[in-house]
C-alpha cells in the first residue's frame, strides 16, 4: 500500500533543495563557462550560511533537549540527521563538478597547477612571491602545554601541522601547530607563463604555505600538512529590552560571533587520524565532520571568475541596466510625478533613478522632509550621502536604520552614526522587530500644501544588488499611498494608535490577514462559479497558516500559481489538498527576489508588490509592507512579468508533490523569462 504523502515541506529540506538547484545551474553545459564557476562559489556561500545559522539552531534545541516535532513532523535530532545525510550527498556532487569544471577549464586555456607540475623559471617565481609576501604575514601556533589551542575564526582557512623531532621517540604523540592561511591575500596566485605558452595558470595559496612549511618550524620535520576550516554559530541572541543602547549590544554580539560554538569541521582528504582527533577534542565537536575531496572552500571561485582578465567569451554577455525613460529628459522627477506612477523593474532598469530620487530630494529648497528605511546598503552608498546633505541643509531627515541585518550589521552601525553625525534622526526600530519594509517617503511643499511622494520597493536600497536581483521599484505621488506612508512612519518611530491602512498591508499587525482576505475573496468567487485565480511571487513559502489558506482555497477551485524561487513548504498536487495549485521555482543569471501578488477578483485584477516573504518571520517578527499599484498600465506590465516567468521553460523548474524539482520541459519554443525581460522597455511604451 503506497503510503500517503504529507501536507508539508520541511523548511530546511526545502533548502536543500534550493542549494541543489543552484549546483544544476553550475552543472549546465548551456551556459558560460565563468558563469558556471560563479554558481560553484555561491553554493559554498549559500551552505556556510545555512550552518552557521539554521544548522546552529537545530544544535541548540537537541542541546536543550527539545524533541517536540514541528509542523512537518520532525524533531531537531531527527532533522538533524537528515540534512547531515542530504548535505553530505551534495557536497560530495558539487566537487565532482567543481572537477569537471577544472577540465573545462583547462581546455580553454585557464589551469589550477599543482606545484609539482611547474618548471624550474615558474617554481623560482612562486617561490620568490612565498619569501616576498606570504612569509612575513604567516603566524605559526604551536599547540602544546604553554600555549593552549588557539581562538579559531569561523570560515577562516587554516593548516593543521603535524611535526617530529629526531631526538623524540616515534611511540610519542607528535607535535601539532596551527596555521592560518592568509585571507588577506588572494586565494589564487597567478604563475608566471611558460614560454610559448597561451596558458594562463593559478597555484592554491594553501599548496604554496604547505610547500615551505617547514621555513616556519626549524629543527622540526613534517609528518603531515593538511587544511581545514571551521563554521561557528553566528546567529545574534540579543536581550533588546534589557539592552540600554541597541547599538552598543549589537556590537557586542557581533565580537561574541567570533568565537560562538562550532557547528561544523571540514577537513582535507585524507588528514593525519591525531591531528583529526585533535581537531575534534578541542573544538568539541561530534558527528558534524566533513572530509573533502578538494580545496576547502570554493567561494574564493567569485572573486576568481569576477576578476580573471580577458576571457569575456565564457561570460554572460554584458548588460547595462537602462536608465527609466519616464525620468530620461525630465528637468525634475517631482514634475513627473504629479502626473504619473512609474515602475521600475531592476536589474535591466537603472537603481540611479532612486538614488536621483533622493539626491534631488535632499538639494530641492521646497522639500521639508525625507523619511527612509534602510536594510542592507551597499558600501559607497549615494543615498547615504544624500541624506546626510539633506540633513546639513536643514531638512528634516529621518532613517530607520535596521542593525540586526544578519551579516550586514557592522557595516549598518557605521552608517548610523555616519547619519546622527550629520544631523540626520537615526532610529533603530521597535524592539523585537527587524524593520525589514523597503519605502522613501519625500514630503514637498507645493502652491500652499503639502505633497507626498513615496518609493516602495520589493528590494533592497543596494545599488551594488540591484544590478544582481530582479526588483520592482514603485514612484508615485498617490494620495492614499503618501498618507499611510507617513502613518508608517509614525508607528516606527514615535507612539501611535493602530491605524485603518488604506492602501497598505502592514506587519506584523494587518498583513496576514490581509492576505488571507485576499485569498478569500477568491475563494468565493470559485464557489460562485466565476474565474478565481492567484499568482503569488517570493522568495520562501513557509508559514503554515498561510499555506493551509492556499490548501482551502485550492480546494474551492481557485487556480494559485506560485513562483517561489527558494524555500516552499507548501505540497503541490496532493489529491483532495492541492490539485490546483503549481509551483515553480527560477534560478538564473540574477537572483529572483521581487515580492509580487496577483488577485484576479472577479476580472477587476489587482497587483501588489511587497517586502515579505509569506514566512513565520515576516508575518509576525517584521516590519513589513505590502502595496497596491494602482496604474492600470503598471499592472498590466507586473502581469506580463509574472506571466513570463510562468511560461519559462529553460530555467524554470517544477516542484513534484514529493517534494523533489524537475526543469519543466515541454514542445513549445524555449523562452527564458530573465532574457525576455531585457525587452521591460517595449512594454513601457
Amino acid at each position: 500500500m503506497t503510503r500517503p504523502l504529507p501536507y508539508y515541506v520541511n523548511r530546511d529540506l526545502s533548502w536543500i533543495e534550493f542549494n541543489r538547484r543552484v549546483l544544476e545551474e553550475a552543472q549546465d553545459t548551456g551556459s558560460p563557462l565563468l558563469e558556471r564557476v560563479k554558481f560553484l562559489a555561491i553554493m559554498s556561500s549559500n551552505l556556510d550560511e545555512f550552518m552557521s545559522v539554521r544548522v546552529a539552531g537545530i544544535q541548540d534545541q537537541i542541546k536543550a533537549g527539545y524533541t517536540k516535532k514541528d509542523f512537518t513532523g520532525y524533531t531537531p535530532a531527527g532533522l538533524w540527521k537528515r540534512l547531515m545525510k542530504r548535505t553530505a550527498r551534495m557536497v560530495a556532487d558539487q566537487y565532482k563538478v567543481y572537477r569537471e569544471v577544472l577540465r573545462d577549464l583547462t581546455k580553454q586555456g585557464i589551469c589550477f597547477r599543482d606545484i609539482d607540475e611547474l618548471n624550474a623559471a615558474q617554481t623560482k617565481a612562486i617561490d620568490d612571491y612565498f619569501q616576498e609576501i606570504v612569509f612575513p604575514v604567516l603566524t605559526p601556533m604551536a599547540v602544546d602545554q604553554s600555549r593552549p589551542f588557539p581562538l579559531l575564526h569561523t570560515k577562516e582557512l587554516y593548516l593543521s601541522v603535524l611535526l617530529g623531532r629526531d631526538n623524540v621517540p616515534p611511540e610519542e604523540e607528535p607535535f601539532i601547530a596551527i596555521v592560518q592561511v592568509p585571507s588577506i591575500l588572494q586565494r589564487f596566485v597567478p604563475v608566471p607563463g611558460r614560454l610559448n605558452s597561451k596558458k594562463t595558470e593559478f597555484i592554491l595559496l594553501e599548496d604554496l604555505i604547505e610547500r615551505h612549511i617547514n621555513t616556519l618550524f626549524n629543527g622540526y620535520t613534517t609528518i603531515d600538512v593538511h587544511p581545514f576550516r571551521l563554521t561557528r554559530n553566528a546567529d545574534l541572541t540579543l536581550n533588546e529590552e534589557g539592552a540600554e543602547d541597541l547599538l552598543e549590544e549589537i556590537e557586542k554580539e557581533i565580537r561574541r560571533r567570533r568565537w560562538g560554538m562550532p557547528v561544523r569541521l571540514e577537513y582535507g582528504k585524507g588528514m593525519h587520524p591525531y591531528a583529526l582527533q585533535v581537531l575534534q577534542e578541542e573544538l568539541e565537536l561530534g558527528e558534524n565532520i566533513m572530509e573533502i575531496d578538494g580545496p576547502l572552500d570554493l567561494s574564493f571561485l567569485m572573486r576568481f571568475a569576477s576578476s580573471l582578465p580577458g576571457y569575456d567569451s565564457l561570460r554572460f554577455e554584458r548588460t547595462e541596466p537602462v536608465y527609466p525613460q519616464e525620468f530620461d529628459h525630465a528637468e525634475d522627477m517631482f514634475t513627473i510625478l504629479r502626473a504619473e506612477d512609474v515602475l521600475v523593474y531592476h536589474p535591466y532598469e537603472s537603481f540611479e533613478a532612486v538614488n536621483d530620487f533622493v539626491t534631488e530630494a535632499a538639494h530641492d529648497p521646497d522639500v521639508l522632509a525625507i523619511k527612509m528605511t534602510l536594510y542592507r546598503v551597499s558600501g559607497q552608498s549615494a543615498l547615504v550621502q544624500a541624506l546626510a546633505e539633506a540633513a546639513e541643509a536643514g531638512k528634516q531627515v529621518t532613517v530607520v536604520v535596521e542593525l540586526k541585518a544578519r551579516f550586514d550589521e557592522e557595516r549598518n552601525i557605521a552608517w548610523a552614526r555616519q547619519l546622527e553625525k550629520a544631523g540626520c534622526h537615526v532610529v533603530y526600530g521597535l524592539v523585537g522587530l527587524k524593520t525589514h519594509a523597503k519605502i522613501t517617503l519625500v514630503v514637498r511643499r507645493e502652491q500652499q500644501m503639502l505633497r507626498r511622494y513615496v518609493h516602495v520597493g520589493t528590494g533592497n536600497y543596494n545599488d551594488n544588488t540591484a544590478k544582481l536581483y530582479t526588483d520592482f521599484g514603485l514612484f508615485t505621488s498617490h494620495p492614499v499611498i503618501g498618507a499611510d506612508a507617513s502613518a508608517l512612519f509614525n508607528e516606527i518611530t514615535g507612539y501611535s494608535s493602530p491605524y485603518e491602512w488604506k492602501a497598505f498591508g502592514v506587519a506584523p499587525t494587518d498583513l496576514k490577514q490581509k492576505l488571507f482576505g485576499l485569498i478569500d475573496r477568491e475563494k468565493a468567487h470559485a464557489l460562485a462559479g466565476q474565474p478565481a485565480h492567484i499568482v503569488a511571487k517570493m522568495n520562501s513559502l513557509s508559514n503554515q497558516e498561510m499555506i493551509d489558506k492556499l490548501y482551502e482555497a485550492s480546494q474551492a477551485g481557485v487556480r494559485i500559481e506560485l513562483i517561489v524561487r527558494g524555500v516552499c513548504c507548501l505540497r503541490p498536487g496532493v489529491p483532495g489538498r492541492s490539485e490546483n495549485i503549481r509551483v515553480i521555482s527560477i534560478v538564473d543569471r540574477f537572483l529572483e527576489h521581487s515580492r509580487v501578488m496577483y488577485f484576479n477578483n472577479g476580472g477587476d485584477e489587482e497587483i501588489y508588490l511587497s517586502s515579505a516573504d509569506w514566512m513565520t518571520r515576516n508575518l509576525t517578527r517584521r516590519i513589513e509592507l505590502m502595496c497596491p499599484v494602482f496604474d492600470p498600465r503598471l499592472r498590466k506590465m507586473m502581469i506580463n512579468v509574472l506571466r513570463l516567468n510562468l511560461i519559462d521553460n529553460v530555467k524554470a523548474r517544477e516542484l513534484l508533490p514529493s517534494g523533489n524539482y524537475e526543469l519543466v520541459t515541454n514542445d513549445s519554443p524555449p523562452m527564458r523569462s530573465q532574457f525576455e525581460a531585457r525587452k521591460i522597455a517595449k512594454w513601457k511604451n
